[in-house]
């Protein structure tokens, strides 16, 4: 205006409308700012004056009567064309949508204010897990859900990521080896959110870890940084990483099992998603690892810790504890209480407190048992120890008698007498084997073969008293019968 420019020219050159540039002019010929000679005021002054002199604003915002209720929803992030269907649906709103829009514009509260990271070469990798496909399972044929783990290398912003089945802890720490053989070396600190597979309780000061990531964060010498509760801002590169995997990897693409995605996203990370130009770092991923950061990463050890999985279990009645569908055996003086188990890739290692109190060959088959006798009762691992052949055996050492004795009671079509049989054994400690030889003779003979009848015959000393007539000197019409059984025809004579 003060170069002599009209209001037209002014429209035209895009700056303002006419109408706008003509109010603009009043004011300014008022203040005598069009005076070439005048020097022109700050523009801050010109904005508060050009403010005061602009016309009041419209009416009242039909949103208004539904304020409390629009901001709430807002502020859960619904969309906004979502929060103008539902008034109209619930509330007959008959507002438009630029109504709603505008004010949620008004009333849009400032993001606080962030602050970039500067990450040094191999200092940080970030984790994060996503939505993976839909893969067919080769075991069962049906169509699942998958999950994509992915690591990334702050300072290269270089990934790994793998196409998995699930979020188990063993998965966690699986996919973390692989990673770090993958980018051949081990950053100095892990970020991560608070997954239940590495974060027992999440906390903004003290957070507890998961101990099996403790172990084997531990083993590979690196730092576990989980970010506050509900603020996964903190790890905002893997979560881009996450994004760009599910919008230009996954989309259009077809996976015949879950090994043959992981063999297509592998082959895309060493291609597509490695040689880009990075929007940030402008720089290629691929070029930035291998000139820089793979020479910072830690080394890694020699031998790659075991990946384990630790579990609190409790020690059943049954002297056993159940760990993903199979049992293990603990000692009976522990049952009903709270014991750790820890899973290792071949073995279970049972623990009460710091105590390894028992150790099994780990089961892979559902319902699989693993039992071992020193920490069962003493009944039962008489039970199990004590068989047919060594009750057998035992009782041909104590004499013929016994062994007759022992025969007659497995010989029975009706009962299983081990138990039988390993108590008639064991009565031995108590009376001897002579006494026993002579309590199972008389048992015998009088056609009384049982643990009750031994056990009585020891009690009342009847194995001490002289036998009346041997069994061989008797007709044949009293052999197997009981003491008080006559034929009525010898009573008679």
């Amino acid at each position: 205006m003060r170069l002599g420019e009209s209001d037209r020219q002014i429209a035209k050159a895009g700056l303002m409308g006419r109408v706008k540039a003509g109010k603009l002019r009043l004011l300014a010929q008022d203040q005598g700012w069009l005076d070439k000679d005048a020097p022109l005021p700050a523009n801050e002054v010109i904005e508060r004056l050009a403010r005061k002199t602009s016309p009041t604003q419209r009416g009242q915002s039909q949103v208004l009567p539904f304020a409390d209720q629009v901001l709430a929803w807002a502020g859960q992030g619904i969309a906004w064309t979502t929060i103008h269907q539902t008034l109209v649906r619930k509330f007959a709103f008959a507002g438009s949508y630029d109504a709603v829009k505008r004010f949620l514009r008004h009333h849009k509260q400032e993001r606080p204010a962030t602050v970039m990271l500067d990450h040094a070469p191999g200092d940080v990798a970030q984790v994060d897990f996503g939505a993976g496909p839909k893969v067919i399972d080769l075991g069962t044929g049906e169509v699942l859900g998958t999950w994509v783990f992915v690591m990334t290398l702050a300072w290269s912003r270089h990934q790994y990521a793998e196409v998995v089945w699930d979020q188990k802890v063993e998965t966690w720490l699986g996919c973390h080896r692989r990673a770090f053989e993958f980018f051949g070396g081990v950053p100095a600190r892990i970020v991560i959110d608070n997954p239940k597979c590495a974060i027992t309780k999440a906390c903004y000061h003290d957070p507890e870890v998961q101990r099996a990531y403790a172990e084997i964060a531990e083993g590979y010498g690196f730092l576990i940084s989980p970010c506050p509760p509900r603020d996964p801002q903190k790890k905002g590169i893997v979560e881009s990483g996450v994004k760009y995997i599910k919008n230009n990897f996954m989309p259009l693409r077809d996976f015949r099992d879950i090994a043959d995605a992981n063999r297509q996203l592998l082959e895309w990370i060493m291609g597509t998603a490695g040689n880009r130009v990075h929007g940030t770092t402008h720089e290629r991923p691929l070029t930035r690892f291998a000139e820089a950061e793979r020479h910072f990463l830690r080394a890694l050890p020699d031998v790659a810790p075991e990946v384990v999985t630790w579990a609190g279990v409790k020690l059943h009645g049954n002297c056993h504890v159940q760990f993903e569908k199979a049992f293990y055996s603990a000692p009976f003086q522990l049952v009903h209480q709270h014991l750790w188990l820890r899973a290792g890739e071949k073995t279970v290692q049972i623990f009460h407190g710091q105590t390894l109190v028992a150790v099994h060959s780990r089961l892979r088959r559902p319902g699989g048992k693993s039992t071992v006798n020193e920490p069962l009762p003493p009944e039962a691992r008489a039970y199990l120890m004590q068989t047919p052949q060594w009750c057998l055996e035992h009782a041909e050492r104590i004499g013929p008698m016994c062994r007759e004795l022992v025969d007659q009671l497995f010989a029975s079509r009706v009962l299983d007498n081990l138990r039988a049989a390993q108590g008639v054994l064991g009565l031995k400690k108590k009376y001897g084997p002579k006494r026993l030889e002579a309590a199972c003779r008389r048992a015998v003979e009088h056609g009384t073969a049982s643990y009750r009848a031994v056990k009585s015959i020891l009690e009342k000393g009847l194995d001490l008293e002289p036998t009346g007539l041997r069994l061989s000197l008797l007709p044949d019409a009293y052999k197997g019968r009981s003491r008080f059984c006559r034929d009525t025809r010898n009573m008679l004579h």
